[in-house]
C-alpha cells in the first residue's frame, strides 16, 4: 500500500455535508472520495498544460481537431465542465 500524508483540510460545511452523505451513499470515505477529485484534477491540469506545450511547437488547434477531441471524450465518458 502506498504511504499516505495526513493534512488538515477546510471546506465549506455544506460542501463537505454533501461529500460525506455521497461517499456514504457508496460506501466509501471521505478520503477516498477526495483522493478520486484530487487524481482527476492533477491528471486535468496535467493534460492542459500538455495541449499548451503541443500547441506552442506546432500552433493551436483547429475547429475539427477540437470536435474530434470533443467526440472522443464523450465517447469515453468524459464529462465536460
Amino acid at each position: 500500500m502506498p504511504s499516505v500524508v495526513k493534512r488538515s483540510i477546510s471546506l465549506p460545511s455544506d460542501m463537505f455535508a454533501a461529500l460525506e452523505q455521497q461517499a456514504s451513499e457508496e460506501g466509501r470515505t471521505v478520503s477516498a472520495a477526495l483522493t478520486e477529485a484530487a487524481a482527476q484534477w492533477l491528471a486535468t491540469k496535467q493534460g492542459l498544460a500538455a495541449v499548451r506545450t503541443w500547441e506552442r511547437k506546432h500552433g493551436a488547434l483547429t475547429t475539427t481537431e477540437l470536435a474530434e477531441a470533443d467526440r472522443l471524450l464523450d465517447e469515453a465518458g468524459v464529462a465536460r465542465r
